[in-house]
């Protein structure tokens, strides 16, 4: 909308007379100012429709055997979990917000709440989610609630305590997945003996909040656009579809060089030997200046109301230049898009598409 009005304004101003063009220009800028000011602003002025919820990043959307949709997602302030519920994806955007739990007062739990996931797992429910503490706020770990209500705007949450892993570092973004009778966790986290930020670690869980067996890495951040800012790889989703087990993950530093990758093992393969991985050498979904969407990723997958068409839960901003840090700046906000698949049966994310 800018461009197009200054355009037009240096088309007219050409016709007329230098003294009125001045003046002709003095007035275009000063109405374009209130668009050039706030960034929140003038991108929701252009792409209000494309954003589900606004201010709300990591999405997670759980659609349940009635069809309901449930979502969480962290906050900016990351000092809470929340979650809505509807009938409608579309009517996440105007649903009531709950507050399920607060972090605490200090210690554990008490800083940078991250990345909520809602999972119904042998008929109760369960949040996983990633804290600091306020003390050391970066020393992120991965932590559970439990809700054995029906319904999860229901009941009481309980917290579990931390999901311990074989590494006692930096990690967060699990997720859960069942496949061949069992159930598996996908998280992210940093190996010291490593030299990059964090890589996907996969595992069985013997409980909903234990992990059994071998961890082994399925991905590291190796290819240039994994490594931009910092080398990640997090914020795994998954998918089974057409035989294959997919993953999708999101690599770099969360501006707008944030990008999805695709990762996928075969149904049949072992899922805990890492060579059954394979990994796009190319991001899937990545920055569209042009659509106004910028840091895409962090996504979750669910169905539409018709139970069968596949469509992205995910987030982006609506600009490039941040309003001061990745962290400090607030204005990720939640979009959704429908997938396709190619004919040799892989995930079609359709980068050049608007929502």
């Amino acid at each position: 909308m800018q461009n197009s009005l200054i355009s037009y304004f240096r088309t007219f101003c050409s016709l007329v007379s230098r003294p009125i063009s001045m003046l002709l220009w003095t007035v275009a800028l000063m109405l374009c100012l209130p668009l050039t000011g706030v960034h929140a602003e003038d991108s929701l002025s252009v792409n209000r429709k494309a954003n589900l919820v606004l201010n709300r990043a990591d999405p997670w959307v759980y659609r349940s055997e009635s069809g309901h949709y449930y979502f969480t997602a962290s906050v900016p302030e990351f000092d809470r979990i929340i979650l809505r519920q509807s009938a409608t994806i579309d009517g996440l955007s105007e649903a009531n917000e709950q507050v399920i739990w607060r972090q605490h007062p200090s210690g554990e739990m008490s800083a940078n709440i991250w990345a909520p996931e809602l999972h119904r797992i042998d008929g109760a429910w369960y949040i996983y989610f990633a804290a600091g503490k306020q003390e050391a706020p970066f020393s992120i770990r991965m932590y559970v609630l439990q809700n054995t209500s029906t319904d999860p705007m229901q009941g009481q949450w309980t917290e579990l305590g931390r999901l311990v892993t074989a590494r006692d570092t930096f990690s967060l973004d699990a997720t859960s997945f069942t496949h061949g009778q069992k159930r598996y966790l996908v998280w992210a986290q940093q190996d010291d003996a490593r030299s990059y930020n964090s890589g996907l670690v996969l595992a069985e869980l013997d409980s909903p909040n234990a992990v059994s067996g071998k961890e082994v890495y399925i991905a590291e951040p190796t290819y240039d656009w994994e490594e931009r800012g910092f080398k990640v790889n997090e914020g795994a989703a998954v998918l089974k579809r057409h035989g294959k087990i997919f993953i999708t993950y999101s690599a770099s530093a969360t501006d707008h060089r944030y990008a999805m990758g695709l990762l996928w093992a075969d149904e049949n393969a072992d899922l805990l030997d890492p060579a059954s991985w394979h990994k796009l050498p190319e991001p899937v979904f990545t920055t569209n200046e042009s659509l106004f969407r910028f840091g895409p990723g962090h996504n979750s997958f669910t169905l539409a109301e018709d139970g069968k068409t596949d469509m992205m839960i995910y987030h982006a901003r609506d600009y490039k230049k941040l309003q001061g840090t990745p962290l400090t700046d607030g204005n990720r906000h939640t979009r959704y898009r429908q997938i396709t698949w190619t004919q040799d049966g892989f995930p079609e994310f359709h980068n050049n598409r608007g929502d």
